[in-house]
């Protein structure tokens, strides 16, 4: 599975502590969505992200690693801009800007997961690979 990373698993090292097995497919970009720190790096809508693809299949191993049970990120799939033979999605983890205490908000009503799931459904968002950027 290729994933969209945009915080601390962007660096080699700190993946390496997280993942048994993985590859940096190489640098991205997600269009439509803005980094936003909190306790943890998140995302907001809106703006753009840099950040890099990452493939592993240890993606239950992530899911623990963002809190995905507890509530503290959500696992979403947006559509990735990539040459033929890479996947036509992304993965990509938002966290929960009021578990975070960061300053983003996500439109409607309803739990967090579910707002996020509803925006990117409407919004034009996306993870573009940009192979020739510098990773």
């Amino acid at each position: 599975m290729d994933v969209f990373v945009y915080g601390t698993l962007t660096e080699p090292d700190r993946v390496g502590e997280v993942l048994d097995s993985f590859v940096f497919v190489g640098p991205a970009t997600l269009v439509g969505l803005r980094p936003v720190e909190g306790r943890y790096p998140t995302l907001a809508p809106g703006g753009e992200t840099a950040g890099r693809l990452l493939r592993t299949d240890a993606i239950d191993v992530l899911d623990a690693y963002e809190g995905v049970d507890d509530g503290i990120y959500v696992r979403v799939a947006v559509p990735l801009d990539a040459p033929d033979g890479h996947p036509e999605e992304a993965t990509l983890y938002v966290g929960d800007p009021d578990r975070l205490d960061a300053d983003a908000t996500w439109p409607g009503d309803g739990e967090f997961g579910e707002r996020v799931r509803t925006y990117l459904d409407r919004a034009d968002v996306a993870v573009r690979l940009d192979p020739d950027a510098a990773v």
